[in-house]
């Protein structure tokens, strides 16, 4: 069984989404990492290879939440982006893989040659 979360919050002043799950996992979530990982099309792409890099999302935030169902959450970001459904299931693997998944954004950005801008 999937763990499924028990707390939502979003922290406008520090940017981050706090999500606490039923397993007692405890992920907070910068509102940028998010959006970066969208799972949207957009950001996806339809198909292995055509993700498309984020750039200028540093100071990104979050206007509102809408909760989908039982399964998900619609983020909707101040960049007008609101297309990504985050599923519990999604929201745990950003939480449980940030590290190797921010860091290979990073890495990203750096072989593009965007010098990411300080938040």
């Amino acid at each position: 069984m999937n763990p499924q979360p028990i707390e939502i919050r979003l922290r406008k002043k520090s940017r981050q989404l706090a999500v606490d799950f039923d397993d007692g996992s405890m992920f907070e979530l910068s509102f940028e990492y998010l959006r970066v990982h969208s799972p949207s099309a957009e950001v996806r792409g339809h198909g292995h290879g055509q993700e498309v890099l984020q750039t200028g999302k540093e100071t990104v935030q979050i206007t509102a939440l809408e909760p989908i169902g039982n399964y998900a959450v619609r983020i909707i970001f101040d960049d007008g982006h609101d297309t990504g459904l985050y599923s519990w299931s999604y929201l745990y693997e950003l939480g449980r893989d940030h590290a190797e998944r921010w860091q290979a954004y990073l890495d990203r950005l750096t072989a593009a040659g965007y010098p990411r801008q300080p938040t």
